[in-house]
């Protein structure tokens, strides 16, 4: 166990800003690294701090991946704000641009953050895991929103279908490596929703 007290390590740069480097440092290693591989000396050295300091910031390792997620559930915002003057209003259009494929990135594709913490932390923090279920829920109530903006029938049954076929997607073109299934994924959700609001070609 890590010692708060450590004075082997060197010196590093603390003050100002200490927190945000800690928190930036983490939510890169922990999403390409994954969570249970990256040590929190590994998270100090690429945050500039010492171990020492990441403690009086984050007590612990789990309180660092809480809010780690805390800080994309924030970032991520809701599916249902509403949109920028220059952005489509229209709800079809923003389920549908859910399942645009990703940009191609040297990096191998790592799905969603949310579901990778999940498979992580399994049983052994707790509270990540709330904070997981309230993401997921929220994201579904978001998609459920925004079919019956859409006009679908049951609004329930298709976002409950949507975000299967999200967590879908993005798990199979992690696996693989591939964006391929989001391509798969957009058709269709279009399939569904046409279906949803008898709409057929």
């Amino acid at each position: 166990m890590t010692s708060l007290t450590d004075t082997q390590e060197p010196t590093r740069r603390g003050g100002r800003g200490a927190r945000q480097r800690i928190l930036k440092a983490a939510a890169e290693l922990f999403y390409t690294e994954g969570i249970n591989t990256t040590g929190v000396e590994l998270i100090a050295t690429k945050a500039s701090v010492s171990k020492r300091t990441l403690y009086q910031h984050f007590p612990s390792k789990t309180a660092l991946v809480e809010e780690y997620l805390r800080m994309l559930r924030q970032a991520a915002g809701n599916l249902t704000d509403e949109p920028s003057a220059d952005s489509d209003s229209n709800p079809r259009a923003l389920l549908l641009a859910l399942f645009d494929t990703p940009d191609a990135a040297d990096t191998p594709m790592r799905g969603c953050p949310f579901h990778n913490a999940a498979v992580e932390a399994a049983e052994t923090m707790p509270g990540v895991q709330d904070i997981i279920h309230a993401h997921k829920r929220h994201y579904i109530d978001g998609l459920t929103e925004l079919a019956r903006r859409v006009g679908a029938a049951d609004p329930e049954l298709l976002g409950n279908q949507l975000a299967v076929l999200y967590e879908g997607a993005a798990a199979l073109s992690t696996s693989l490596n591939d964006p391929a299934p989001w391509t798969h994924a957009r058709a269709t959700a279009e399939a569904l929703i046409n279906q949803a609001t008898h709409e057929f070609a």
